[in-house]
This record gives C-alpha cells, structure tokens and sequence, in this order.
C-alpha cells in the first residue's frame, strides 16, 4: 500500500464521488484510489455506490475486489444484496468478495448462488468454488502476467486445443471453463487469443463477459472483428457489450477508436458510457503519459 496524506487521499475520492465531473476523470480517480489502498480510500469508494452510472458502480465493486482488503466485505455484501442495484453491478460485487478470497463470505456466496439473475447466481458460484479452492489449497501460485486478481485459477498446463475444448464445453461447470480461460490467456500468443474469441459465441452471458474482459488483457489485434462483432449486436447483453467496448479502448488501434466512436451516442447507457471510458484508454495507450491512474499528481499540481 503506498502512503499517501489523507487530504490528498479525500481530494481524490471527491473527484470520484462528483458527478458534475466527466466520467474519464471519475475512473482514473477510482484506479488511484485502487492504487493508493486503506480505509480512507475504502471509504471513498464505498461512498460512491449511490451514482446512477451502472458502469461506474460496475468499476467500484471491481477495484474493492482487487484490492482484496478484508475491510470491504460489508459494503460488497451490502451491494449483492440489494435488488434495485443493476445486476452488472450486483454481479461484480459478488465477483469482488470472490476476489477478497475470506471464507466469512461462504454463507452469502452461498445464498445467492440460487439468486433469480442468473448473471449474479453463476457468479457467485465461481466465487464461492474459490473461496473453497484457495482454503484447501491454503495459498494461490500467482503465474498470472496481468497482475489482476481473477475469478479462478488457472487450469494446469495443457494444450491450446484442449483448453479450448474445455472452454466452450457447455456441460462443465463455469468454474472450469474459466480456469481454461486464463490459462488460454496466460500462454499470451495469437492462436491461443483466436481460441479464446470463439467463447464469445458461448450461452452464458457472464461467460461473454469475461472472455472480452481477457481479450482486452491480452491486447491482441487479431481479437478485434469478434470484440466488434459483439459490441454491434442489439441482442447481446449490455454486460457483454460494455466489456468488449472496454476490450477495443486496452487495444487502441485506429479501428478501435473509429468503432468506439460510433457507439457513443449509443441507447444503453453502459454501452455509450463505455465507449466514452475506452476512448480514454484509447488515447492514454496512444500518448506518452506515464500511467492511467493519474488523479494523484493532478490533486498535487492543484487541477
């Protein structure tokens, strides 16, 4: 945990919790908070959970789970537990108590692991066969080139053709097929990306999700015709749809930014706010800017 004076710490978070302030802005200061850790930025983004913006509530329960302090348990429970909350949002509280790993969560994960959103009920059964591995397995072998903190392990070493088998396997559970998932992901080359595009053809919309999530970690032009062809789809989930939007702004080719732009005007808010956040990303991953979490050196400059 970097130490970083309180005041700053505050400033940052009201730069999180204003509304008049653009959406852009809002994010970076939630992943300097995400950065800087402790109560104070706990409290900060906890704080932030009654913003009309599903996507920024979205982003909020996915910083509280990587920061994986014990600390955030209530307010992520409080979250999955209310219904008027978006099930995008519900759905990544659940995913953020996975992440935190405690095994005080069982009994809840457990509960609402027969939640009516499937979206929330599938994700909570990850999250609890998680809990339960990292308890068994006592610690996680961090192999993960990403740094982030993921919603199962990866499966063993095996190979891409097997992996692949696995991950579009419908009969297996999701706890598996995600493990495939970021095993795919982890080998980091263009035929295991390829692999990985054909899950976005699969039933479960989560499943969707989290495959453009992990085409967007990989950076991979290749990955771009099925990211689009997802995020075009009226059909799809705007769950899915906003993870694929996010997934073009990481890979940031001029393609990226000219689809994006199309959708900014589009009629799910998620979606067009998405596109809003990604053309962002688009532009810092094409600028000389040192880091995307920049909120703290503009509190220190006075902006």
């Amino acid at each position: 945990m970097v130490q970083i004076d309180e005041s700053k710490v505050a400033a940052i978070g009201d730069v999180l919790n204003n509304r008049d302030r653009p959406l852009k802005e809002r994010f970076r200061a939630l992943f300097t908070l995400r950065n800087i850790g402790g109560e104070r930025a706990l409290e900060s983004i906890g704080r932030c959970f009654d913003d009309e913006s599903a996507l920024l509530k979205h982003e909020l329960a996915y910083c509280l789970g990587q920061m994986q302090d014990v600390r955030a348990i209530p307010v992520l429970t409080k979250v999955l537990a209310d219904v008027q909350q978006e099930a995008m949002v519900r759905h990544e509280a659940a995913e953020a108590l996975g992440a935190i790993g405690d095994s005080s969560v069982e009994d809840t994960l457990v509960s609402y692991s027969k939640d009516p959103v499937v979206e929330v009920a599938e994700t909570c059964e990850i999250a609890l066969e998680r809990v339960r591995w990292l308890k068994q397995k006592e610690a996680l072998k961090d192999d993960n080139p990403y740094a982030s903190v993921d919603p199962t392990p990866p499966a063993t070493s095996k190979s891409v053709e097997e992996l692949q088998r696995i991950l579009m396997d419908e009969a297996d559970t999701l706890f598996n097929r995600y493990r495939a998932m970021f095993a795919l992901r982890n080998l980091r080359t263009e035929e295991a990306t390829l692999a990985l595009a054909s899950g976005l053809k699969g039933k479960s919309a989560l499943f969707r999700h989290e495959v453009a999530f992990v085409l967007g970690q990989l950076q991979e032009e290749c990955s771009v015709p099925f990211l689009v062809e997802n995020l075009r789809d009226p059909a799809e989930n705007e769950m899915v749809r906003h993870e694929c939007a996010e997934a073009l702004g990481a890979i940031a080719t001029d393609e990226c930014t000219r689809v994006l732009n199309e959708y900014l005007k589009d009629e799910k808010r998620v979606v067009k706010e998405s596109c809003e956040v990604a053309l962002d990303m688009c532009e810092y991953e094409n600028s000389p800017e040192f880091q995307y979490a920049d909120t703290l050196v503009k509190v220190n400059d006075g902006q």
